[in-house]
């Protein structure tokens, strides 16, 4: 990673932290009371992000005891609005804005729902982190070098705190993967010699630009097509079967070989993310996982991950023996360990999965082998990582258009990777 990047990192966290203390003072939960008695204690909620996702998060949340949303935030007024009427949440606790994180950090909210789009998540995790608050954040958790390296050092505070973070890799709370891990995991299918993981399919929502919308507000209403804010499909969606193969493995890819392209996706509303991507990862005992993930619709579709061994061939999920919802029961599972004050960090394999996703991209955009190390300490930017409260709709977004609405395109064998 660059000095500059590295000391913006640095800069953030020291300038976040000192912010951020006087919102823990205000309220939310100090170490000291992070145990608490079930029976009467309401642990209180505030959401960064109000879009579908962020919703369906609360949504999970609330369906647990003695919970409450206080607070919701998000870039755009009108998002900020819709959930506060949809939940209750009072006109003085509604916030808008690129600043409106920092304002839900004094609240007196024990939880913090991060669901903004990914590439903002890195900035909002450190900062809820700093003011003493316990997460939940959605997937994927970062969408470049510098951000991951944000994460690993968030991570390492909440440690350092007794914080609890939950990441919304749900499978990680689906009783058909639990048992289906744990079996490979006891030899069920003999020595792993390889993984395969899908998600193919047909793509999703587009939002042409209108008339009235600056660069910066066409790019954070149509966010999936931007990897400062998204990080490609493979970082968005293909990261929740990366996730499962590590999960199997028990560790991350130690470099990537890939390729990649732009086949039906080619529109103006299409932004600058590929359709396609096939990955060659290599773990560090040498075997492989080999991850397709496409956006093109009459094709072949599958969202799946399956475990090649000496003993057998199979999917890593089993036949279910519990019927409860992953996304409702990875919530009660954060809950608990709030409650029972136990160890919980979730972040630092919410990290490494959205990081390998990171890892299989750079290499698919430039054709070339990427190491896990080298990306890790050279990776470029595609998010900003200067002050985000200073941000509006009027700022400059990394990336802009040409005179005809096209974006620049990574071309493998020309893009570098740094």
């Amino acid at each position: 990673m660059s000095e500059k990047n590295s000391t913006t990192r640095r800069t953030f966290l020291k300038t976040g932290t000192v912010a951020m203390s006087g919102a823990a003072m205000l309220g939310g939960l100090s170490v000291a009371r992070s145990a608490h008695a079930a029976e009467d204690t309401v642990l209180k909620a505030a959401l960064i992000g109000c879009g579908g996702r962020g919703n369906g998060a609360v949504s999970n949340y609330l369906k647990n005891p003695n919970t409450k949303l206080i607070a919701v935030a998000d870039a755009f007024e009108d998002k900020a609005k819709g959930a506060a009427g949809r939940w209750g949440v009072g006109e003085d606790a509604t916030f808008w804005g690129f600043d409106a994180y920092v304002k839900i950090m004094q609240t007196d909210a024990d939880v913090i729902i991060i669901a903004t789009p990914p590439g903002f998540r890195p900035v909002h995790y450190a900062a809820a982190i700093a003011a003493g608050k316990h997460v939940f954040m959605e997937k994927p958790c970062c969408v470049d070098a510098p951000g991951f390296q944000m994460l690993q050092e968030a991570n390492a505070l909440a440690d350092e705190k007794g914080l609890k973070v939950g990441v919304g890799l749900q499978r990680h709370h689906q009783q058909s993967y639990i048992d289906g891990v744990k079996a490979i995991q006891d030899g069920a299918m003999g020595d792993i010699i390889c993984t395969r993981v899908y998600w193919n399919g047909g793509g999703v929502w587009t939002r042409p630009r209108t008339p009235e919308q600056t660069e910066m507000e066409y790019q954070m209403r149509n966010w999936y097509y931007f990897n400062w804010l998204c990080g490609d499909n493979i970082c968005e969606q293909h990261v929740h079967n990366l996730d499962i193969s590590n999960w199997v493995k028990g560790a991350h890819p130690i470099e990537a070989n890939a390729m990649g392209g732009r086949e039906v996706r080619k529109g103006i509303d299409n932004g600058e993310i590929f359709d396609h991507h096939f990955v060659e990862f290599t773990y560090p005992d040498g075997t492989k996982m080999f991850s397709q993930c496409r956006h093109i619709r009459g094709a072949w579709s599958s969202v799946s991950e399956w475990v090649h061994g000496t003993k057998g061939t199979g999917a890593v999920a089993v036949r279910s023996r519990g019927g409860t919802s992953p996304y409702d029961q990875e919530h009660t599972d954060l809950i608990a360990a709030i409650l029972g004050d136990k160890k919980y960090n979730e972040g630092w394999y919410g990290a490494t999965s959205s990081f390998t996703a990171v890892l299989g991209r750079t290499a698919s955009y430039t054709g070339q082998v990427v190491k896990w190390d080298d990306l890790a300490a050279n990776g470029p930017a595609a998010m900003i990582y200067d002050d985000h409260a200073s941000l509006t709709m009027d700022s400059t977004p990394p990336t802009t258009p040409d005179d005809q609405g096209q974006y620049p395109i990574p071309v493998p064998g020309k893009t570098k990777p740094w």
